[in-house]
């Protein structure tokens, strides 16, 4: 006993327990999701079942109808799921998803931001990967380049209509 230093520092391990990030689960109504990942995953899923859809629909002819709906049914199910998340990220009820419905009004779930640090339906997400984001910028950069494209095509048909008219006289 007389060894012992009451002076001596403490050898216990000690770390920060830092705060706790919540795992991303897509096919759940419970936990939250951040702005960047719901758009990147509704993106996705938009591309890859509307691919999926169209090949089966095609292959399967008539009964590729119903594969069809089938399809746009269980999109929307994981629409409101994603949709239910992000409300759960910005800490209000998943009820406030039935706005996904709603021209216009749906684009709340992207401009309003997550709570900071962990909140009633759990603790932050993790921080977002490079695919996340480029998912993310995806659908603007599509957005501006359509509305582009949509400008600058009937403009020069124009043009070339006029130049064939000019060259002919």
């Amino acid at each position: 006993m007389a060894n012992v230093n009451p002076y001596q520092a403490p050898t216990a391990a000690v770390a920060d327990a830092g705060e706790q990030l919540q795992p991303v689960k897509v096919f759940s109504v419970s936990g939250r999701i951040g702005r960047a990942r719901y758009l990147a995953y509704g993106i996705g899923f938009y591309i890859l079942f509307g691919f999926v859809g169209s090949i089966l629909a095609g292959a399967l002819g008539q009964a590729g109808m119903v594969v069809w709906g089938i399809v746009w049914i269980a999109l929307l199910v994981l629409g409101f799921m994603l949709t239910i998340q992000r409300c759960h990220d910005f800490n209000v009820s998943g009820w406030l998803s039935l706005l996904m419905l709603v021209p216009l009004a749906n684009l709340i779930f992207l401009f309003i931001p997550g709570t900071d640090g962990a909140n009633r339906f759990g603790g932050p997400t993790p921080p977002n990967t490079v695919g996340v984001l480029i998912g993310a910028w995806l659908l603007p950069a599509i957005f501006v380049i359509g509305v582009v494209a949509a400008v600058a095509l009937p403009a020069y048909q124009d043009y070339v209509k006029r130049a064939g008219q000019a060259q002919k006289r």
